[in-house]
């Protein structure tokens, strides 16, 4: 950021009065102006039969062209993270799903993210979405591992595939480091 919203006056980064955390402060009018997380929201999308496949998309932007991922997204402002997973479902798998409970939150600070994805289950039909290649139902066999563009979906995914095994499922909070080449 350079210049205020408020005013149009420059920025200078510095560590407000009352505050533990460099800013962008005008310069002019003294607002601050902070940088938060951004949301990443998803779904982990199950067929209603329980036949064990879940739904994946080939993505068609970037970053990551071309690999595998969970129908997910940014957050809007204005919705709920339920809506914003059913949102980003049904645009990037043109698919409409029953929304179920929260089942992961992954840390990303290094990129200053979020990620939580919940559980669904389809209502029908799927196909890609603008930002998708292709979608396909898969089964756990059939995920494939290392063409997975995203490491909170790789955690995601494995922490379904246990609790889905086990029988019960529960909530997942796991945190990301960057990867060694950053």
């Amino acid at each position: 950021m350079n210049y205020c919203n408020q005013c149009g006056g420059s920025l200078e980064i510095r560590v407000p009065e009352g505050d533990t955390q460099p800013r962008h402060v005008c310069r002019q009018c003294g607002c601050v102006h902070y940088l938060n997380p951004k949301l990443v929201v998803g779904c982990i999308v199950e067929t209603p039969a329980g036949d064990g496949r879940i739904l994946l998309c080939r993505r068609a932007i970037e970053p990551r062209l071309g690999l595998w991922t969970l129908p997910a997204g940014f957050m809007e402002n204005g919705e709920t993270t339920a809506q914003a997973a059913v949102r980003e479902t049904l645009e990037e798998a043109c698919a409409r799903i029953e929304i179920g409970p929260l089942f992961s939150l992954i840390n990303v600070p290094h990129i200053n993210q979020v990620h939580l994805f919940y559980r669904g289950w389809l209502q029908g039909d799927h196909a890609p979405g603008t930002e998708s290649l292709e979608t396909a139902l898969v089964d756990e066999a059939d995920i494939p591992w290392g063409e997975l563009a995203f490491r909170s979906v790789t955690l995601c995914l494995q922490a379904y595939f246990t609790d889905r095994r086990h029988g019960r499922f529960g909530f997942h909070e796991d945190s990301l480091l960057p990867p060694a080449s950053y």
